[in-house]
């Protein structure tokens, strides 16, 4: 069965839209949306009847606006990096895509404050950056932040690198901005640490996927930048001894540790194999692999000192057989990569299910070993690929296809597979999600995991702010009937 054709909107509807956008602000050629129909893993195709291209927030509300008065479903987009299909257009061809990328200033960076007033299409690099030429540090940090956009990482709250030390994207959120489906904007840009009137409104939008409202705007708390840096790659035996090591760290100094980053050896592979200029600088491969970072504000700290001294008895103790030190920042980026390009070479090597889940810090050996086992069991020749932020409970657990398998075939039982791992992950009291949201990908698991009451909770929610049911219909929610 072939897709509809998208709808056609009145001529008098995109005049107007063009009016308020701009030129290069509507697009309706076939050939000029593609590439905003398709996710970024390529699971998900959609269709739509435009794609918005606002260049500011007056401009996105009233685009939303009309929108809302002709009864068009819109889908927000950002940089379009969603692991779940969470900014893609269905199939009807009646959404409207609207992408935030022109709204792109860093409207001020306060010193005093440490906060950065800032456009939802900002990248995340980009943001990053300003606020390390103003000497202070965003310290949010995914492997997509040089395409991913402030508005999408808070719609989704990221995690990332750092969370171990900062916490999520909601953590570092003062103020917000965002359109409501009616078009009316949401003012909530005030830089306070404490502000105890009423809902925290903006906590409702982070996490929300778009299906709530359109972030335009938010102030994000900043950090000093730090000083000292000391970064290490480490070989381990196991999931069990990279905890050990991470506890090790923890006892010594817990205010040092920036990120603890784990990576199991298939998929430290894949990298190593399909990453251009990414080798391994150990001496032999390791059956997994953690990569630590310490970091201070203040210069002179022994940052060093204490890396060799924690690594020096984890050696001593068999937690760890070998490991490298970053000698340079060149070095440090090169051990950064290795973590960073796992999604990537798992791409390259086939189609993978990607399981994004958190448990206990605890009980993370167990998770591993169970859902290795089930997987294994489930499709013989499956590649388990697990690596991500050990450091606070998320794995990301990815099984790349068989090699020589049929991707198609193997994505077909995606649905499966995951629900062979969540069994595990609900058995160790943990989430299904950990930091990459439902979208469309997972919204069939919230009635059996957030049914009853928290589910019903999240529907009233969602009818009372849009009613209508135009924001980003089909993602997190799924339909009551």
């Amino acid at each position: 069965m072939t897709s509809p054709s998208p709808a056609a909107l009145p001529d008098t509807l995109i005049s107007a839209l063009e009016k308020i956008l701009g030129p290069g602000g509507l697009l309706t050629q076939a050939s000029d949306m593609a590439g905003f129909l398709t996710d970024w893993r390529g699971m998900f195709h959609g269709r739509a009847c435009a794609v918005a291209r606002p260049a500011s927030t007056e401009a996105c509300a009233e685009t939303v606006r009309l929108c809302a008065a002709h009864g068009i479903p819109v889908v927000p987009q950002g940089g379009n990096t969603s692991m779940v299909g969470g900014a893609t257009p269905d199939a009807s061809g009646r959404e409207l895509v609207i992408l935030t990328s022109r709204m792109n200033r860093v409207r001020e960076i306060d010193r005093i404050d440490n906060t950065m007033s800032i456009d939802a299409g900002v990248t995340l690099k980009a943001a990053q950056d300003a606020a390390f030429d103003a000497g202070l540090m965003l310290p949010l940090s995914i492997s997509s932040e040089g395409s991913a956009e402030i508005g999408g990482v808070l719609a989704t709250n990221a995690g990332g690198n750092n969370t171990v030390r900062y916490g999520n994207a909601r953590e570092l959120v003062l103020g917000l901005e965002a359109v409501l489906p009616d078009g009316r904007v949401l003012n909530l840009m005030r830089r306070l640490r404490k502000d105890n009137t009423g809902y925290a409104l903006r906590q409702l939008f982070i996490g929300s996927e778009g299906t709530l409202a359109i972030i335009t705007g938010a102030i994000l708390q900043l950090q000093p930048k730090p000083k000292s840096i000391e970064t290490a790659l480490c070989a381990v035996a196991d999931p069990k001894a990279a905890l050990a090591l991470f506890a090790a760290f923890r006892n010594a100094e817990p205010s040092a540790i920036q990120a603890f980053e784990f990576m199991s050896g298939p998929s430290m592979k894949l990298v190593n194999t399909l990453i251009p200029d990414a080798p391994l600088p150990l001496a032999e491969p390791s059956p997994a692999y953690v990569l630590v970072e310490l970091a201070s504000p203040r210069g002179g700290d022994t940052l060093r000192g204490l890396m060799e001294e924690v690594l020096g008895k984890a050696l001593e103790d068999g937690l760890v057989s070998d490991a490298v030190l970053a000698e340079s920042e060149a070095q440090r980026l090169a051990f950064w990569k290795l973590r960073e390009e796992h999604s990537e070479a798992q791409k390259r090597a086939g189609t993978s299910v990607k399981n994004d889940v958190s448990v206990p810090l605890s009980a993370i050996p167990e998770f591993i070993d169970r859902a290795t086992a089930a997987c294994e069991k489930l499709v013989p020749g499956i590649r388990v690929a697990p690596f991500g932020h050990i450091g606070d409970g998320n794995i990301h657990f990815n099984l790349v296809q068989p090699e020589g398998a049929d991707g198609a075939a193997f994505l077909a039982r995606d649905h499966e597979i995951m629900d062979a791992v969540t069994a595990i992950v609900r058995d160790l009291g943990g989430s299904f999600s950990a930091e990459h949201g439902v979208g469309q990908l997972k919204a069939y698991m919230m009635p059996e995991w957030r049914g009853g009451a928290e589910l019903d909770v999240m529907r009233r929610i969602k009818a009372a702010i849009d009613p209508q049911g135009i924001m980003n219909p089909g993602k997190m929610l799924p339909d009551a009937g």
